[in-house]
């Protein structure tokens, strides 16, 4: 059984995956053959199972929005856990029993209860009496089963977690105001959203820790038995060991030792009584259950020197204050760095250049400041911003107080903006990405668009950023060279104009024979000529060129580009839509072939329609959902070879 749930669980990320691939128009991964050879391998093993796990592509869970989640009162209270951070006593507490030691989650405490195979209701923790029904959500969790071989009444707890690599990624698009501070504080907020599209982009995870019930089952008085029934059924469990007073000691160093390679935040280790019988003869108090116990990492703190306190600039506008410091050994790694949030922690903590400070990892992963010793409180709040040069304002919103930048046109605000001007369809400096970029702003590295182009005047800085080094500095470097040549069209489209996309800009930029300066001083009267621009577009062509700001901005970035001649044919595909599946053989891929038609006018989408002209496949006696599609509506395939000879293709 647990070899058919991990391949279950292997075939649903393979063709979630290529289906996403699919559907987005990317390079295929898996031609039609392979998936539907995948695809029915996981119909056999779910009938013989019994089991689906969440994210089955046989199954599909609508998403809903809800007014409110409902709450619900527990059977029975869920009580927290007694603790302890002395490892010794630990050992006493399990005297001469044994016992299962297991990671503390960090996320979201949920039960969920089954009925006749099926996932009938998930309900939060809450309070431990009351919690909030989100049975909707845990249907989009990443790995929760929603239907299991056991037919009988099921209930269990567990933990909804989001790992710290998901965590970082969606972080990385959020504004630094809308951030989370922790997975914790994530996985709360996603599990606990009224539209559960929301939840499923999360990829919230659970693992189960405790069977409450399971109808007319003999676990043989073995808590690790319940365990292995739940794994059974199709359910992630914590990572657990079973101990004993001999070996507890080095099974907790073992567990510490994995915390810096642990995907999923902890806060410490679990250990429960193996004994079933033993441990609920012992009863509990208000509080606490008496059958289990936690155990928390002392802290490791290290005192150290504050060098300096630097003001990192965000697209939302806040300037926020990092703890710079001599570099000290904590849980095995080198830390000088320390985010301090907000001004109004720094005045809490009284910090000033050349404290003493004692830090700590945060469940031993995130630096922080556990206590200023000395608490000069000599900081300098910055009255310029650190990548504008402008004002700076401090804004108080219910008792924080934040630094802010007052520059609307502060380029920390435009990280979006350096985004598209960087593109692909854009200027094309390959490989900046966003989160690279915030981190060149932040730094004070980039003040203009203009100085994406002089980057290497900031080799020692951006070699010491997180992810570079020397390899990725001097790649980088080199896309933003090949960049400096673009055309017309490309320019214009990079400058992110309202209202003008490429296409248009090309329109705009060949009725002006490609002369930038006529292009950029077109009147309004003279765009509305060209078929295809109406006054919307024209309009909001002009008032962009119209701004001194704007202009200074292309002035700056003509000193460092150069417009070459758009040498590829005339658009002759103009009107026609295509569609392109499967693999290639001439072209690189299939993006490729996309990039030539709609430089010539033409347009590339995902599926086929009534107003598709033509497939473009090189099996075209694929019996592929697309194929027949196109034949049953008479719309021509074609392969590369003929797609090359009908357009004329210079390869």
């Amino acid at each position: 059984m647990t070899n058919n749930i991990s391949r279950m669980k292997e075939l649903v990320t393979k063709l979630n995956k290529a289906s996403e691939v699919y559907y987005q128009g990317k390079d295929e991964i898996m031609d039609n053959f392979e998936y539907d050879k995948l695809y029915d391998e996981l119909l056999k093993l779910e009938k013989e199972s019994g089991m689906v796990l969440a994210g089955s592509p046989s199954r599909s869970v609508g998403y809903e929005v809800l007014s409110a989640l409902p709450k619900e009162t527990h059977p029975s209270p869920m009580l927290s856990l007694d603790k302890t951070k002395d490892v010794r006593q630990l050992v006493s507490w399990l005297g001469d029993k044994e016992g299962l030691l297991s990671w503390k989650m960090d996320g979201l405490t949920i039960v969920l209860a089954y009925n006749e195979g099926y996932l009938e209701k998930a309900v939060t923790r809450g309070n431990g009496q009351i919690g909030e029904v989100i049975t909707n959500n845990a249907k989009v969790f990443k790995n929760i089963p929603l239907k299991i071989p056991f037919t009988g009444s099921l209930v269990l707890r567990g933990e909804a977690v989001i790992s710290y690599p998901e965590f970082e990624r969606i972080n990385n698009l959020l504004g630094e105001e809308e951030q989370y501070k922790n997975p914790r504080n994530l996985c709360s907020g996603s599990v606990r959203q009224l539209n559960n599209e929301i939840t499923a982009k999360r990829n919230v995870e659970f693992f189960a820790f405790a069977l409450v019930e399971a109808q007319n089952t003999d676990f043989e008085n073995s808590q690790a038995k319940k365990m292995e029934f739940l794994k059974a059924q199709g359910f992630d469990i914590v990572e657990y060991k079973k101990v004993n007073a001999a070996n507890l000691e080095t099974t907790v160093r073992w567990f510490s030792d994995k915390i810096t390679s642990n995907n999923y935040p902890s806060d410490g280790l679990v250990l429960i009584y193996e004994d079933i019988a033993y441990g609920d003869s012992l009863g509990h108090t208000a509080k606490f259950p008496r059958n289990s116990i936690a155990f928390k990492w002392a802290d490791e703190t290290a005192e150290t020197k504050l060098l300096e306190i630097e003001w990192s600039a965000s697209r939302t506008g806040l300037i926020n204050p990092i703890a710079v410091f001599e570099p000290v050994e904590l849980e095995g790694t080198t830390v000088s760095r320390a985010s301090v949030h907000n001004l109004s922690i720094a005045e809490q903590l009284q910090l000033g250049t050349g404290d003493r400070i004692k830090v700590y990892k945060a469940n031993m992963i995130i630096p922080q400041i556990a206590e200023n010793l000395t608490k000069s409180a000599n900081i300098n709040i910055p009255e310029k911003c650190p990548v504008c040069g402008q004002k700076t304002s401090i804004h108080e919103d219910n008792g924080v107080k934040v630094l802010v930048c007052t520059n609307k046109d502060c380029l920390a605000k435009k990280i979006k903006s350096i985004a598209h001007f960087v593109s692909r369809d854009a200027i094309n400096i390959d490989g900046l990405s966003e989160a690279t970029i915030e981190k060149l702003v932040s730094k004070g590295l980039l003040h203009e668009l203009a100085g994406l182009f002089s980057l290497d005047d900031y080799k020692a800085e951006i070699t010491e950023m997180e992810g570079f080094g020397e390899k990725s500095f001097e790649k980088l470097i080199q896309a933003a060279e090949n960049a400096r040549k673009t055309t017309a069209a490309k320019f214009v489209y990079s400058l992110g104009i309202p209202n003008i996309g490429l296409a248009n800009a090309k329109m705009i930029c060949k009725y002006m024979d490609n002369d930038f300066e006529r292009v950029r001083h077109a009147s309004k009267e003279e765009l509305i000529e060209i078929d295809g621009i109406g006054e919307v577009i024209a309009e909001s062509f002009v008032n962009f060129f119209s701004d001194a700001g704007n202009n200074k901005t292309v002035d700056n970035l003509l000193k460092a580009i150069t417009f070459e001649e758009d040498t590829r044919l005339e658009e002759d595909m103009a009107g026609i839509n295509f569609v392109i599946t499967g693999k290639t053989s001439i072209f690189p891929n299939r993006s490729a072939v996309k990039e030539i038609i709609e430089a010539r006018g033409g347009k590339v989408t995902g599926s086929v329609t009534s107003k598709t002209d033509f497939l473009i496949n090189n099996d075209i006696t694929s019996s592929s959902t697309k194929n027949k599609k196109a034949g049953e509506s008479g719309i021509p395939i074609i392969t590369e070879e003929e797609f090359i000879e009908k357009f004329h293709i210079e390869i």
